[in-house]
């Protein structure tokens, strides 16, 4: 705090703005404690010096006070004027032990270098080599990290359009469990690729990517309501479905971390451009039959044993179905006439025989990419329909899988309409008596 001027660290804007949610009554207090991880009490106190003094309760009651640790006024400068005189050249260890020794000053050897350090005293030597830069060693068992990616590349040689090949490969052995020929290099052929490896080996422990946005959303983005009070910023699709399945995501900071499937497209480049030359494929249909025999033959060429020999892949569970999680998901708030609503369609909630009204509940709208919609309210369909599939899903700046801008197609009744049944009143209800006693 600097005169009027208050600033609050991220942390404390967090438990700000759940304050002043709370005291616009917004939020209870188990609400704020829950999202702040804090206990009621500690709520209430938060609560009564929030309305007494405001944003400053929040600062921290030492900021500005100087530790009880630091070191004295001018200590610093008497250590450096000894490193520049008396024991010049000294290396920082034997420069602590001689400043306790002989001059009366007891610090640690972390203290002496940081005021160096500071000063722009380097050390006499260094006192180890360079670190030596080496591959990194392959995880021991297949299935614990495969590394995937896309390759944007003339596929056909021009004979054909441009491809986006999308695949992955084991860090164990070098397998190759999947790849597959997509116009664009999109969520959806990542949620293929995964399918397909799942279906034919298992669940991998990990993932290893790069930081394009399908996996994760850039920071440039301002938080909404709902992550600022989560305290955390809402998964994109795909990695949605990682969590949902369990899979560790690891993002890499350059392509030479993700070496392993970077060469992998040189070798593709090389051998499947060659094979697709020979096949004389033209289409994507043609690329992807070609790309399916050639994978059995590059990994009994380039695939290595594991060092340890017993697999890490995760068995599917038998009691769950893969379209429960390959697909998109959103959270829609059902409208006062029992619809909801995805981009320009609109699905109708028919009656349901266990509850009267869904208007302005929260449920799950499920898209799949054979162009089924489904309203799901904790795990039961309330409603489906079909629309015409999406053949790209496109990634825009902020994460959200969108499909390509197009007019969408009428889609029919997502249930048979039930016959409609018109309720009369008998002859002997009070309304028709009356009626008919006045014009006797």
């Amino acid at each position: 705090m600097q005169g009027d001027r208050i600033t609050l660290t991220r942390s404390e804007q967090r438990r700000l703005l759940v304050l002043n949610h709370l005291l616009s009554g917004a939020l209870v207090n188990p609400q704020a404690a829950s999202l702040l991880g804090i206990s009621v009490r500690q709520v209430r106190r938060l609560r009564r010096r929030s309305e007494a003094e405001g944003a400053a309760a929040l600062s921290h009651g030492n900021r500005g006070r100087r530790p009880s640790h630091a070191l004295a006024p001018g200590l610093a400068t008497r250590v450096i004027e000894l490193a520049k005189t008396k024991y010049v050249g000294f290396n920082q260890h034997h420069f602590t032990e001689m400043l306790a020794e002989h001059e009366g000053l007891e610090l640690s050897v972390s203290s002496v270098y940081r005021i160096l350090r500071q000063a722009g005293i380097a050390a006499p030597r260094q006192r180890r080599p360079p670190r030596h830069r080496r591959r990194r060693d392959r995880y021991p068992r297949a299935g614990m990290l495969l590394q995937i990616d896309g390759s944007r590349h003339d596929w056909l040689e021009g004979r054909g359009p441009m491809l986006s090949l999308v695949g992955g490969i084991d860090d164990a052995t070098g397998l190759v469990p999947w790849a597959t020929f997509h116009d664009q290099e999109d969520a959806h052929a990542y949620f293929e690729l995964l399918r397909a490896v799942i279906r034919r080996h298992g669940i991998p422990l990990a993932l290893y990517s790069d930081r394009h946005g399908i996996f994760f959303k850039t920071k440039d983005k301002e938080l909404t309501l709902e992550e600022a009070l989560a305290g955390r910023r809402e998964p994109t699709q795909f990695g949605r479905l990682l969590e949902e399945l369990g899979v560790q995501l690891i993002l890499a900071r350059s392509p030479q971390a993700k070496g392993r499937v970077e060469r992998l497209w040189g070798t593709f480049q090389d051998r499947l451009t060659s094979e697709l030359r020979l096949a004389h494929a033209c289409t994507a249909a043609d690329a992807e039959a070609v790309l399916h025999r050639y994978l059995p033959q590059h990994n009994r060429r380039f695939t290595v044993p594991a060092n340890d020999p017993e697999p890490a892949w995760l068995p599917w569970p038998k009691d769950r179905r893969l379209d429960e999680l390959f697909c998109f998901k959103y959270r829609r708030v059902v409208g006062n006439d029992h619809t909801v609503r995805l981009r320009s369609y609109r699905i109708d909630i028919p009656p349901q025989p266990n509850r009267l009204s869904f208007a302005r509940v929260e449920v799950e709208l499920r898209e799949h990419f054979d162009g089924r919609l489904q309203v799901v309210y904790q795990g039961r369909c309330l409603a489906h329909a079909r629309v015409e599939p999406k053949s790209v899903y496109r990634v825009q700046a902020n994460g959200h899988s969108v499909a390509p801008s197009q007019d969408p197609a009428p889609i029919a009744d997502p249930l048979p309409a039930a016959p409609k049944t018109t309720w009369r009143p008998g002859s002997n209800h009070p309304w028709k008596r009356t009626y008919l006693n006045m014009h006797k």
